[in-house]
């Protein structure tokens, strides 16, 4: 009878060890250079005509010190919100960068 109950109580902690977070290395290289994540699109205004490649806007995303960042073609969809702590490329057809501002 106690097998059953071990048993079970050791499933439990696995799932639980999965859950739990540690920062692995990309993580950690994911923060933004500004600890306030507030972002500065002035400072990466020299991308414009760029193409938009995932490294060039993680590299985008760490000089303009925000947290996140969304590259946005003509017939994307986006919201309207806000958020000072997010940078939005602007991308034509071709993934060309012809717009970076921030929220």
């Amino acid at each position: 009878m106690r097998y059953p109950l071990i048993s079970s109580s050791v499933a439990l902690l696995a799932i639980l060890a999965g859950c739990s977070s540690v920062d692995s290395p990309d993580t950690a290289a994911a923060k933004p250079a500004n600890p306030s994540g507030k972002c500065n699109a002035e400072a990466v205004q020299g991308y414009l005509g760029q193409t938009a490649t995932p490294e060039l806007v993680k590299q985008i995303r760490q000089q303009a010190g925000a947290r996140s960042a969304r590259v946005l073609s003509p017939s994307d969809a986006m919201t309207l919100d806000y958020n000072s702590r997010r940078l939005n490329i602007d991308t034509d057809e071709a993934e060309v960068i012809d717009r970076i501002t921030c929220g």
